[in-house]
């Protein structure tokens, strides 16, 4: 078994800037006042996952998962540490990341596997199974500015797990949608699983992350809080499991 990712000692951190107005900045940097603040949205984050490995990514918002993620998936570079990664990525990050507002939906189907690293010819042997795992034939030929939020994360979806990726990086995208295709999507997701791809799953529902995943890490502040058993991260977090849907 082989090395899939390796997130060595990384942190990341933010430049926020107090003041709006160039008048403000000038007349704070008269009066010797800090101009900007740096926030450390992750603190010295380690770990490793082996080919095949599911590890569920928890925390409260704002604790640092979506910039995990986007370090992974080569999006961002890390100010500290390193992040390495073996093999194709597949990064659902962002509902409607990689479509483009003023094409076509069949078009932003080619558009979008492009950027997964799709070829022409693989994207037409595969553009029927797309079009029918997303329902969206009715509008296939409208323009994506003219598609919820939940017709944007079907066709994204749909275009992503159809591409032959070795890292699956998963943030939230489960959150829109109607249930029915929700639960579709998360078969198709335990199928990935089964086939041993690499996952990595964010998601604020336990029984998702203890169904799907092998392990689990609870981020806090930006600093990892907990890694170990997904079971052993869900009773970390102190997520209710009563007060959640259970939709696998």
């Amino acid at each position: 078994m082989s090395t899939s990712v390796v997130v060595d000692h990384v942190t990341k951190r933010f430049t926020l800037a107090n003041q709006k107005t160039f008048k403000k900045l000038v007349v704070n940097a008269i009066k010797g006042k800090t101009l900007s603040n740096a926030f450390t949205a992750l603190d010295d984050i380690t770990f490793t996952l082996e080919q095949g490995d599911t590890i569920g990514l928890m925390g409260l918002n704002g604790s640092g998962k979506s910039t995990l993620l986007k370090l992974i998936s080569g999006v961002m570079t890390p100010d500290e540490g390193d992040v390495l990664t073996r093999g194709r990525i597949a990064g659902l990050i962002e509902v409607g990341a990689g479509l483009h507002p003023d094409l076509s939906g069949r078009e932003n189907i080619y558009l979008n596997g492009a950027i997964l690293g799709m070829s022409e010819a693989e994207i037409n042997r595969k553009f029927d199974s797309i079009l029918a795992f997303s329902e969206m034939e009715k509008f296939l030929d409208t323009e994506v500015r003219h598609y919820s939020s939940g017709m944007f994360m079907r066709l994204a979806f749909a275009t992503a797990v159809h591409t032959d990726c070795d890292i699956f990086l998963i943030d939230e995208v489960l959150a829109v949608g109607d249930q029915p295709f929700r639960k579709k999507c998360m078969k198709r997701i335990h199928q990935l699983k089964d086939e041993g791809r690499t996952m990595v799953f964010v998601s604020h529902n336990p029984k998702q992350v203890m169904k799907l995943c092998d392990r689990g890490l609870v981020l806090k502040a930006g600093q990892m809080a907990f890694e170990g058993s997904a079971a052993d991260a869900v009773k970390a977090i102190g997520y209710d499991l009563d007060d959640d849907d259970d939709e696998t």
